[in-house]
């Protein structure tokens, strides 16, 4: 390997992309392609970025199996950044083998963290931690070691685990700061101030106030009976009913927590969960069979008792019920927990880490723009959807993961 492509090298492992392209933009060899490409990436054009990648792996050829393993790990990395999730992962994993071959541990490790992080993406926390439990962020380079502990308190904020959340962030911190990489840091950062700002909302008896992280999984462990409008989830006593499918029952459960401890008038329960504003004896009919429902799916946690007038719900094995709601709550915010990490999604991405059908997700997304909530760029397979943060709010508890069971 020549100096300038070592130079270049080395400026782009120190997160300086414009010196690597001061000594090598104009070269077409291979390897120059990969790392003009890298450079790309590190500079925000991602599209570009791909294409000098690709340009790399075919230059490089079959017999060059070590350079094409890195070119396939830094197209992954590409593809993760611009979420393009539907890369293939069988693809990754024979260059992670490759350059475990040929006893390249670091881009090997750099290709394992790319798979979890993936995975983390689309909420499948379960395997994304297996997997990075393998992994001894002690045997890496500084810039891999922020990544596992980025990786980490990902997880662990998904999980409402935020003392865990902040030890790593922590490490984070120091890692990136031994890394010497701005946009490391700048990545760290951005992650600790999620976990400083509000979470979520809480509704006790009429009175309401914003939550961080750390409050929620105090909140959760308590004695109080919480109707979590974030999970769908009803929960007390070290226990859980997920009504995250039955959604009547849901919005039932929420209309009397919100009232608690006084009733709910029947024409309201009927309003709320059938979307009806007038009542008659057969809507009071369908209500009543739906509490029966809400009441057989909340045993032992609580009850639901008839009022003259409606409706209340009997806390059974706690002091007090209260309501947590999301820090904004819009129709379709799980989509917009995702927008709100800052990069720019494809339709086919954003179907996949909500597990919804990707007709169903570019429906959404145009209903979205037409009232000036989201915006696209590009076109075909290279559109790519975004939308400006919400100043000072963490989406945490919006984003997907596995519901505990009922």
């Amino acid at each position: 390997m020549d100096s300038l492509i070592t130079a270049a090298a080395q400026a782009l492992a120190a997160g300086d992309p414009l010196g690597a392209l001061d000594r090598i933009a104009l070269r077409e060899d291979a390897p120059a392609l990969a790392l003009r490409g890298i450079a790309m990436a590190q500079l925000g054009d991602l599209v570009r970025a791909k294409v000098l990648v690709r340009r790399a792996v075919r230059a490089f050829g079959p017999k060059e199996a070590l350079a094409q393993a890195r070119c396939v790990v830094a197209e992954a990395e590409i593809a993760l950044a611009s979420r393009d999730l539907g890369w293939p992962v069988k693809a990754l994993d024979v260059a992670r083998l490759t350059l475990e071959a040929h006893g390249d541990w670091v881009n090997a490790a750099h290709a394992r963290y790319l798979d979890i992080r993936r995975l983390v993406l689309i909420g499948q926390l379960d395997e994304a931690q297996e997997k990075l439990t393998r992994l001894d962020p002690a045997t890496l380079p500084p810039p891999l070691r922020a990544t596992h502990e980025l990786v980490t308190a990902g997880i662990a904020m998904r999980h409402l685990h935020s003392h865990t959340a902040r030890a790593a962030l922590v490490r984070a911190e120091l890692a990136a700061r031994q890394s010497a990489i701005p946009a490391l840091e700048a990545e760290v950062a951005s992650a600790v101030r999620q976990l400083d700002s509000p979470a979520a909302r809480l509704l006790a008896q009429g009175e309401e106030r914003t939550l961080l992280l750390d409050e929620v999984e105090a909140l959760l462990a308590s004695t109080s009976l919480v109707v979590d409008a974030c999970r769908y989830v009803v929960r007390g006593a070290g226990m859980s009913v997920s009504l995250s499918t039955r959604p009547i029952l849901f919005i039932l459960a929420r209309t009397l927590a919100e009232a608690w401890p006084g009733e709910v008038p029947r024409e309201i329960l009927i309003t709320r969960a059938f979307h009806l504003k007038l009542s008659d004896e057969s809507h009071r009919a369908r209500l009543r069979v739906e509490i029966g429902r809400l009441r057989a799916a909340l045993k032992p946690l609580a009850g639901v008792i008839a009022t003259k007038r409606g409706f209340a719900l009997v806390p059974q094995v706690s002091a007090d019920v209260v309501l947590l709601t999301p820090p904004v709550e819009e129709k379709h915010a799980a989509l917009f927990a995702l927008l709100n990490d800052g990069e720019a999604w494809s339709s086919s991405a954003l179907s996949l880490a909500l597990g919804i059908s990707q007709r169903t997700a570019q429906r959404m997304l145009d209903t979205l723009a037409e009232a000036g909530k989201v915006q696209s760029f590009g076109q075909g397979r290279a559109r790519r959807w975004l939308t400006p943060p919400i100043p000072g709010f963490a989406t945490t508890l919006l984003l997907p993961v596995p519901l505990p069971g009922g």
